[in-house]
């Protein structure tokens, strides 16, 4: 947990409940220790690395109803982009053209991000501030941001300023394994297969009169 994430977290609401469940004195310490630091919490080498590996997060964003709106956004592998220690940002790529989470940004430019790692069974948690930034106005961040090859059209970018964030408890994450990850190992057994039937057939050969 960075030192300034339960600041944003921990809300008279969420202390009562912690309160009821005999856990607010731990956490009530780390926010006392976070009210002496200037924020916001930078990334570290951890968290660059890991999300520059992820293929896909979770982004909720706050409608002008009050309503929160949780959108998945995906790519290849690295499209999440860690601009600095503090900045992080993705091309935005043409979808639905309901255009929920950019209106909702416009509005109110917080946000919070869900990054998973199935197969190691780990997930980061991000609050930030975001802000669109159409082709047009910064073509250079486009062009750093979008993916060459990748078959999509980039509408925009969007660019979060990183206030806080946490490495999330890996309890009861259930383990999934994307092609690409699965691919050595099938790899492998494919091989095998093949001398096997190679093998096999060699046998019935010989056994032939």
């Amino acid at each position: 947990m960075s030192k300034h994430y339960g600041l944003i977290a921990f809300t008279d609401d969420v202390r009562a409940v912690q309160h009821q469940y005999g856990s607010d004195a731990f956490y009530d310490r780390k926010r006392v220790q976070a009210k002496a630091i200037s924020g916001p919490d930078p990334l570290t080498d951890d968290e660059r690395d890991y999300l520059n590996e992820r293929d896909s997060f979770f982004l909720a964003s706050v409608g002008a109803t009050g309503w929160p709106y949780v959108q998945f956004r995906g790519g290849p592998p690295g499209f999440l982009r860690v601009i600095d220690d503090r900045t992080i940002g993705w091309a935005d790529f043409r979808g639905n053209l309901q255009y929920i989470s950019t209106g909702n940004v416009a509005g109110d430019n917080r946000v919070a991000i869900i990054a998973m790692d199935y197969a190691h069974k780990r997930r980061l948690k991000i609050f930030g501030r975001a802000r669109v930034v159409v082709a047009d106005d910064d073509p250079v961040l486009i062009a750093q941001l979008a993916e060459a090859g990748y078959d999509a059209v980039v509408e925009r970018a969007v660019v979060v300023d990183v206030e806080a964030y946490d490495w999330n408890c890996h309890q009861h994450i259930t383990p999934r394994f994307t092609a690409a990850e699965l691919e050595p190992r099938l790899a492998s057994l494919r091989q095998q297969l093949s001398a096997l039937k190679a093998e096999n057939a060699k046998l019935r050969e010989q056994l032939q009169p």
